[in-house]
């Protein structure tokens, strides 16, 4: 039977034996928990160094939007990097040029310098959109095809991971030991990654026939992802996924809001509230693959299911009568985030070329994090003008309606595509 028709039940033993037998992949996955560790780390700490320095939401949210607007910006030449040079050395260079940026938060002492913050914030969304893509490019290289779904719902519930626990231990950090303890464990992070990479023995792409180069700048290696989504709906289709969820993620700006004011339980309540958002992306995954299965149509019903699990959600998070409840709303509308997430990630991987996966995975991420940006911005717009209810209510009803389209898109492919995505 084809790889992908199977539907395993959702058990920790094959993620174990997949990181116990490949140790080049476990390297790549440690890589990634530490790195994420480290950004929520600083994360946390520069949100609280930005409001005290400034008083100002507003100003604390552009780091926020700086993360996601400098990685959208830096993707497009991020995949020409990653499909003309050695991943490896691409992923290890991203990260050593990342140690001494994150070091020079430690320069921002008062409301004068904190726009050197904001400066290394934007340098490091960099640095992210050179390793992200090109570590998704790579992971098809370091594990056998039956392996590759394991591994992206590793990889994939690695980032909900390090936000249940990343930002609950660099809030911590910064209260205990300050938050210049949290940006300089933020630096030492990318130096961990990078020695974890350094270790990787296992080639990152495919060899690359004679003559191959990947010729263009920027707008040619756009201009090449398109082209070759264009052809192929289903690669469209899971190009578009991320992108049309990150329509309403604005959203997670608004919990903030909830935990203190609404359900009135302070930074205590904030807390609560995104770490149940990362335990719905660490969550989502695992049930994705166990319930949905791996194969194309599994895939692509999984996508939809995502989709209607977050609206549904997130439209009765406002009626929630107590904290508790809400937080198991976001979660549940956060387990379909991380669903959809591994999900599309996985499609791509298995649909396209290596030879051309950096552009894809750049295009991808590029117009997510630009999305997720334009997202972040509106729902701060709508929570200056609407109450906190309607203002959910409002994201909640875009994450809907960018799912219906979506599912309307690739609707088509389950009637007129019954193989599976890795047979074509």
């Amino acid at each position: 039977m084809p790889h992908g028709i199977m539907r395993p039940p959702m058990r920790t033993s094959p993620y174990v034996t997949l990181l116990r037998r490949n140790p080049a992949f476990a390297r790549l996955y440690l890589a990634q928990l530490t790195s994420f560790a480290g950004d929520w780390f600083a994360t946390v700490a520069l949100l609280g160094l930005a409001l005290e320095l400034t008083g100002s939401s507003t100003i604390a949210s552009l780091v926020l939007v700086l993360q996601t607007g400098g990685f959208a910006a830096a993707a497009p030449l991020a995949g020409i990097l990653a499909d003309r040079f050695d991943r490896r050395r691409l992923l290890v260079a991203a990260d050593l040029a990342r140690v001494p940026v994150a070091l020079t938060f430690l320069l921002a002492r008062d409301p004068d310098t904190l726009w050197i913050a904001f400066v290394a914030v934007l340098l490091l969304a960099v640095g992210a959109a050179v390793f992200e893509p090109t570590s998704s490019a790579s992971l098809p290289n370091l594990v056998e095809p039956d392996e590759l779904p394991a591994a992206n719902v590793l990889i994939g519930s690695a980032w909900g991971t390090m936000l249940a626990v990343g930002a609950a231990l660099g809030g911590l950090v910064a209260v205990t030991l300050g938050r210049d303890a949290a940006f300089v464990v933020n630096a030492g992070s990318f130096a961990v990654s990078a020695w974890l990479i350094v270790g990787i023995r296992r080639p990152l792409q495919a060899q690359r026939e004679a003559g191959h180069a990947v010729m263009g700048g920027a707008i040619e290696a756009i201009r090449t992802a398109v082209r070759f989504a264009r052809e192929r709906r289903v690669v469209a289709a899971f190009v578009l996924s991320k992108t049309s969820f990150g329509v309403g993620t604005g959203v997670v700006a608004l919990l903030a809001v909830f935990g203190r004011d609404v359900f009135d339980a302070g930074d205590a309540g904030i807390g609560v509230l995104f770490a149940a958002r990362g335990l719905g992306a660490l969550v989502g995954p695992f049930v994705a693959r166990s319930v949905m299965g791996t194969d194309d149509r599994g895939l692509i019903r999984g996508i939809a299911v995502s989709f209607v699990a977050a609206a549904g959600c997130y439209a009765i998070f406002p009626l929630a009568p107590a904290l508790w409840v809400a937080a198991v709303l976001v979660f549940g509308a956060h387990c379909g985030g991380g669903a959809q997430w591994a999900l599309s990630t996985l499609g791509i991987q298995r649909s396209t070329p290596d030879a051309i996966r950096g552009r894809m995975f750049s295009l991808d991420y590029g117009l997510v994090t630009l999305t997720i940006a334009v997202s972040t911005l509106a729902a701060g717009l709508l929570a200056d003008a609407l109450p906190p209810d309607t203002a959910v209510w409002a994201m909640a009803a875009l994450i809907l309606a960018a799912g219906l389209a979506w599912i309307a898109f690739a609707r088509p492919i389950l009637a007129a595509v019954p193989a599976t995505l890795e047979d074509r």
